[in-house]
């Protein structure tokens, strides 16, 4: 019994080091490895420090949204962010009564961060491709499989709550 608690934050890990970490900084220090001009940044002083504040407020709010999510998947879902490892209860608190992918949004304030903070198109280009990537990938292949699993409770909740743009008031679920 002593190791379960260590083998369920080793999975927490795995899928946090796999997929967000592998989004928010490997796949960006392999994109800026040679990116020298970094053309986005602005020259004048005031510009720069307005983006770089605008960045540093954007990392904050993505760290938040992606702990949050981790916070309750690992609580309330009994199950981690990875797709092979998901949550084994639908989770419909917290940040997910307003909105239903936080952590995706986490990560792409993040990715939008760190192109502010860096002035890299390269950073630019892949926030726009992983939006993309999301933008397809989340109502083809995602929300289906959670109505498979989760029935008539998803599809409540996907009808009460967008799947981008929050709420501004909390979605109470009927159950």
């Amino acid at each position: 019994a002593s190791g379960k608690p260590m083998l369920y934050l080793l999975r927490h890990l795995l899928s946090i080091l796999l997929l967000p970490f592998t989004v928010t900084v490997i796949v960006p220090l392999w994109l800026l490895r040679n990116d020298v001009s970094r053309d986005l940044a602005p020259q004048d002083d005031g510009v720069r420090l307005m983006v770089l504040a605008t960045g540093a407020v954007a990392l904050l709010i993505g760290l938040t949204l992606f702990i949050s999510t981790v916070a309750h998947f690992a609580r309330t879902g009994r199950g981690t962010l990875a797709p092979w490892d998901p949550p084994r209860v639908l989770v419909v608190s917290g940040v997910y009564r307003y909105v239903r992918n936080p952590m995706i949004s986490g990560v792409l304030f993040i990715l939008l961060a760190e192109s502010l903070l860096t002035g890299s198109r390269r950073i630019v280009i892949w926030f726009i491709v992983f939006l993309v990537i999301n933008l397809v990938y989340i109502p083809l292949l995602e929300e289906p499989g959670l109505v498979a699993r989760f029935g008539e409770r998803y599809r409540l909740y996907k009808e009460g709550v967008p799947r981008w743009l929050p709420r501004v008031k909390p979605w109470i679920p009927p159950w």
